[in-house]
């Protein structure tokens, strides 16, 4: 059959009245919307119910899915024990979804017993689900489920994941609807769980805009620094969903939208009504980002492309690139820089050297750039069918000058260096993402050189010259 149901619903555990008592009318909206959701849910008899959650397990290269029989869980943390459920796990859908997944080049982990003991995750039903099902029960569905941990993977990993759900659902013959558990910004008020940050309304209005107009492609297209911002909790959940309704006609319907706790509710309906062929986005999807990969390399700098060619040289070889005969004049000089690697859109390696190490730049952007992809402990070694998804940049560093206050720092222009009175040393590059404040800026370098809040340490500003 095909996927024939897809909502939206938010996961405070304040909707559950058990949970929420006096505090339950601040959230009235919400309640509402999410019974009329389930009685949505439950009109389109669907056969399953694939539920994706940010409190599930979630992993950085891959989407988790739970194939035990059976899985429990209940409100005791949220002083609620005696609300409980334990739901039947669909464990031939599950895999029939793994399967599409791997046509589709989407990496999926399937938690049976053995990895939920060698992970520690995915035995236990979190609020993500238990919140919206509450009010499914509510309505009468005891449908068995598919448990999905949303992913950190790039959004077309993740839409890709949803077109798998549609194949499979078609693949079965069966109806399938797709529950989205998704939470938006954290930070709308100054009493938000992650505080106050003005990007947190402008991200929240930016989705349900989307979502309001049925703009599937926009979704997985806001800005990435702005969700960060926004300290939101489920966008990649509804990216997921929407590659469920891919070369669909939509109705889409949200039911309401608040945050009274500086937390964005929102609950929403996504109806298919039909099948138009134009409207698959997948191949598209894909298209774009390589032709932007394709653009940025067309643009990339002699420092850029000096990186890149010394990275594919040794993945491919096993040898370092040697130091080309006729250097521009500004490869010639002697300085320090850091070479970074990004994989669709996350970082995938940054090593680099606070003093110049080699006779010239080059010679430093060519060792530094196999160091980040290959020696960076954060990460696995670049393989080499990598090579063609990474794109790069190189910082290239000026003199480090002493600093003797947070005042004489600003993140977006200076990088810092702390140094610790033991000898250890951290560096944090300028203008980062999600890198808004001085405080917040020797607080990471003090933690990259292992270092404690309280210790005290020299500081030192050097600027960047950035490259791409």
């Amino acid at each position: 059959m095909a996927v024939v149901w897809t909502g939206i619903a938010p996961h405070p555990p304040i909707a559950v009245p058990e949970v929420g008592r006096e505090e339950l009318p601040k959230v009235a909206a919400t309640c509402r919307a999410l019974q009329e959701l389930a009685a949505g849910l439950k009109a389109a008899q669907a056969d399953a119910v694939v539920v994706t959650t940010p409190h599930g397990p979630v992993f950085q290269d891959a989407v988790a899915l739970s194939l035990l029989p059976k899985v429990q869980g209940d409100f005791a943390n949220f002083g609620a024990p005696e609300v409980s459920f334990t739901l039947t796990i669909d464990r031939e859908l599950t895999q029939a979804i793994m399967d599409a997944c791997r046509a589709l080049s989407v990496p999926t982990v399937g938690l049976d017993a053995d990895k939920v003991r060698r992970f520690q995750t995915g035995s236990r039903l979190d609020h993500g689900v238990l919140v919206p099902w509450y009010y499914l029960a509510q309505a009468g569905i005891g449908l068995p489920i598919v448990w999905v941990g949303m992913s950190l993977l790039p959004p077309e990993e993740l839409y890709a994941f949803g077109v798998a759900v549609q194949r499979a659902a078609a693949d079965s013959g069966r109806k399938i609807a797709f529950l989205a558990s998704a939470d938006l910004s954290h930070r709308l008020t100054p009493t938000a769980p992650a505080g106050y940050h003005p990007a947190g309304a402008r991200f929240d209005a930016l989705v349900v805009e989307k979502v309001r107009t049925g703009d599937l492609e926009g979704l997985l297209q806001i800005d990435p620094t702005l969700a960060d911002k926004a300290g939101e909790c489920g966008w990649r959940s509804i990216m997921m969903l929407a590659g469920a309704l891919d070369g669909y006609i939509i109705a889409p319907r949200v039911l309401s939208y608040e945050g009274p706790f500086g937390v964005g509710y929102l609950v929403a309906e996504l109806k298919p009504e039909g099948k138009l062929p134009e409207l698959k986005r997948l191949e598209r999807l894909w298209d774009k980002r390589q032709q932007k990969i394709a653009d940025r390399r067309a643009n990339e700098s002699i420092f850029v492309r000096l990186a890149r060619e010394s990275l594919e040289h040794f993945v491919r070889t096993g040898k370092k690139l040697p130091v080309p005969a006729d250097l521009p004049p500004e490869l010639k000089v002697r300085a320090a820089a850091f070479v970074s690697l990004k994989k669709h859109g996350q970082l995938r390696g940054c090593i680099g050297t606070t003093q110049p190490t080699q006779d010239n730049l080059a010679a430093e952007i060519i060792t530094n750039a196999i160091s980040a992809g290959t020696r960076d402990p954060r990460f696995w070694p670049v393989q080499e069918d990598e090579l063609d998804d990474i794109v790069y940049s190189v910082d290239v560093l000026g003199t480090p000058e002493p600093i003797t206050s947070l005042s004489q720092l600003d993140p977006k222009r200076y990088g810092v260096i702390v140094r610790g009175r033991d000898g250890r040393t951290g560096l944090l590059l300028p203008d980062l993402e999600g890198i808004d404040t001085p405080e917040q800026q020797v607080q990471i370098a003090k933690e990259k050189a292992g270092l404690g809040p309280g210790d005290e340490v020299q500081l030192e500003r050097f600027e960047v010259k950035r490259y791409y």
